[in-house]
């Protein structure tokens, strides 16, 4: 059996030279999880982690679970203090996260790093979410008509496949795409209508021809613009996507449209790792190797590939090992129910520790642990999911924090 002082021997300092030495190299994509949010304390460890291998490491971007096209707003103050930080916070963030006073803080450290600083040695920020929400997706508009308007302006106009007009008049009023009934009802959903199967081939031939002048393109203009034309199109594309599925009336519905918006999340992440190397910090859901489940309203249980694994596989395939996970679990939300952990779990056996937050080494709490193997943790409530230890041996580290103060539920 296991002692404290066993369990002990393999966790360290939350620091950027302890997370190098759990893993064989320094991975292009180093992610980091949380098993819930809007919880600063988690943030605050987030941010004193990535701000270490941001110095240390070298590592250039940094990628949060947001709208990717939001993002943009952010990531032109931090290289270039485009607005003000209020302005940033309020339109820069989805999900309610530009709320958040560790976010802001994130964002203000990104700023004051960078500046002064010559373009190629910045540090930058994306969104790598949709521009998704649970209850419903935006409109294609914004970034099928960016798209739009950046090849409209450089490449032969007989080149185009359709004018901005037949665009505005195939959308229409965006509020027909964000309709907040077609989460529940497919029949509210625009996604198969006659204009928008029209926008979904239009959006695919500008895309392929986004892909065919890249050469010229390049010459024209930055690659920071060509890349954000490529998150256009990507977006675009996948939002069409997206509202297609959101009407379909099948019971792999639900199941298709989660798994849609890892995909999303995978390809945004995958063009920003193509730049520099790259931190991600999500739920543990979105960036796990394995097969990430959950349950939603009367669905039966959802499961699909999450947008880590997808990068795992496919950097794994390209490069060989560049992707590297670190999940947190957490001891107490009390204020949630989430109470003491039991001690047969794996939060019990960490929230036996002394310390407040700690990097487990999980090969070495594997062979403290011996044949034990902990026992899944339930939580009370909905917002907060456990880790479940079936799952270490496919996580390269976690970070445990031991209580989430009321104030950050």
């Amino acid at each position: 059996m296991a002692t404290d002082s066993d369990i002990k021997n393999s966790t360290h300092a939350v620091e950027a030279a302890a997370v190098m030495r759990l893993l064989p190299h320094r991975p292009r994509v180093l992610a980091l999880g949380e098993p819930t949010h809007g919880a600063d304390i988690l943030l605050d460890v987030r941010n004193h982690l990535f701000r270490q291998l941001v110095e240390q490491e070298g590592y250039r971007t940094i990628a949060i679970e947001s709208d990717c096209m939001r993002g943009l707003i952010v990531d032109d103050y931090v290289t270039s203090g485009t607005g003000t930080l209020d302005e940033v916070m309020e339109h820069g963030f989805s999900h309610g996260f530009g709320a958040s006073d560790a976010n802001r803080e994130l964002v203000r450290w990104m700023r004051a790093h960078n500046d002064g600083r010559p373009a190629s040695e910045q540090l930058r920020f994306a969104g790598f979410d949709g521009p998704l929400e649970i209850t419903g997706a935006a409109s294609p508009r914004q970034a099928l008509t960016a798209l739009h308007a950046y090849l409209s302006a450089r490449v032969d106009e007989a080149l185009l496949p359709c004018t901005a007009e037949t665009l505005d008049r195939l959308l229409g009023a965006d509020g027909r795409w964000t309709n907040p009934a077609a989460m529940m009802d497919p029949a509210h959903s625009a996604g198969r209508s006659a204009e928008a199967k029209e926008l979904r081939l239009l959006a695919d031939d500008l895309v392929a021809l986004l892909d065919a002048q890249t050469p010229q393109l390049l010459t024209q203009t930055s690659r920071d613009d060509w890349e954000r034309a490529r998150l256009y199109g990507r977006t675009a594309t996948g939002l069409l996507r997206y509202h297609y599925w959101m009407a379909d009336t099948s019971p792999a519905r639900m199941t298709r449209l989660i798994g849609l918006r890892d995909s999303m999340m995978a390809d945004n992440l995958l063009a920003v790792a193509e730049r520099d190397l790259t931190l991600v910090h999500a739920h543990n859901s979105h960036l796990q190797r394995n097969k990430s489940t959950m349950r939603m309203w009367d669905t039966p249980l959802l499961e699909w590939w999450s947008a880590g694994a997808l990068v795992n596989a496919r950097l794994g395939e390209q490069y060989g090992e560049q992707y590297a996970f670190l999940a947190t679990a957490l001891g107490t939300i009390r204020h949630q129910g989430v109470d003491t952990p039991a001690p047969d779990t794996l939060e019990g056996l960490l929230y036996a520790l002394p310390d407040d937050h700690c990097l487990v080494d999980v090969p070495g709490l594997t062979t403290a642990l011996g044949d034990t193997r902990p026992a899944p943790r339930v939580s009370p409530w909905f917002g907060y999911a456990p880790l479940a230890p079936a799952h270490l041996s496919a996580t390269d580290g976690v970070v445990f924090v031991k209580d989430v103060p009321q104030a950050q539920g």
